[in-house]
């Protein structure tokens, strides 16, 4: 009998070894000329690999509901779960008389994560991919993002791969106009025109293609949305241009907000599971 289970332990062992490398050689070609430059797999259960992620800490953007905090992030069975809960948390930076959003708030409703590539890894054109399965509940609002290392936004320039909020999935494109405001190049799409509920059960491809030509956003190899550089710049024409320069990653999964609704009604915890990230360059 302990023989027969050594001989199921390594043929297991073996087969998982097997089938990762398989996995990685059918991802080092993409095609046109793309080759893998980087990915997380997350395939070992635990925190992600902090080689390639940090995260984002405390109440951060746009009002939202949720507290941001590295717990809330964990990979198991291979994907990259950001887990939004509802709670009741004491906000460690709440002053009474405060006008700022972050401060004012006694209590922190919900926790979630937002991992960030920041500072350890960032790219300069390529072929930026994920696979991955949102919920479409009310009032949240995941995220597979990027921001250019230099300068403050929107001037430093924001590529949203993939965004959904309120029923609709959004590819958008954003800098800055004249008058400082933040220019939005935007395409979106109703969940439900693709399949709504059943749709939201399956895991989807989201990539990017970005050159010095264009950005392209893809949602299942469809096309949603292809904005010229030329028509990307900083109107303002101050410091580089936004999308000539390198980009970092965000993944998160928010909550209410300006733009993600009301969650009263959503189940929690709720999940943003992702099998992959993958970045192509040629």
């Amino acid at each position: 009998m302990q023989y027969i289970f050594c001989s199921l332990l390594v043929f297991i062992t073996t087969f998982c070894a097997l089938k990762e490398a398989q996995n990685v050689a059918h991802s080092k070609y993409f095609g046109d000329g793309y080759q893998l430059v980087w990915a997380d797999e997350f395939s070992k259960d635990g925190q992600p690999n902090p080689k390639n992620w940090t995260y984002e800490q405390g109440f951060v953007r746009n009002e939202e509901l949720q507290w941001y905090q590295q717990e809330n992030a964990f990979c198991k069975n291979g994907i990259l779960i950001i887990e939004a809960r509802k709670t009741e948390k004491t906000n460690p930076d709440f002053v009474s008389d405060s006008k700022n959003w972050r401060k004012n708030r006694k209590t922190i409703p919900y926790t979630s994560a937002c991992l960030i590539t920041k500072g350890l890894k960032s790219w300069k054109y390529g072929r930026f991919e994920m696979r991955a399965r949102i919920d479409i509940s009310e009032g949240l609002w995941p995220a597979f993002w990027t921001l250019g290392v230099d300068g403050a936004w929107p001037a430093n320039g924001e590529i949203d791969i993939m965004e959904y909020y309120r029923g609709k999935i959004l590819a958008n494109i954003a800098s800055t106009s004249k008058d400082g405001k933040t220019k939005w190049f935007s395409k979106t799409k109703a969940v439900a025109e693709l399949g709504g509920k059943a749709w939201a059960k399956k895991f989807h491809v989201w990539r990017m293609d970005w050159d010095e030509q264009a950005i392209s956003l893809f949602v299942d190899n469809v096309l949603f949305n292809k904005t010229l550089l030329a028509d990307l710049d900083n109107d303002d024409r101050k410091g580089p241009h936004p999308f000539k320069q390198k980009h970092y990653i965000l993944l998160d999964l928010a909550i209410g907000g300006m733009n993600g609704g009301d969650p009263k009604d959503t189940k929690f915890p709720n999940r943003f599971e992702i099998d992959y990230v993958r970045v192509y360059q040629k």
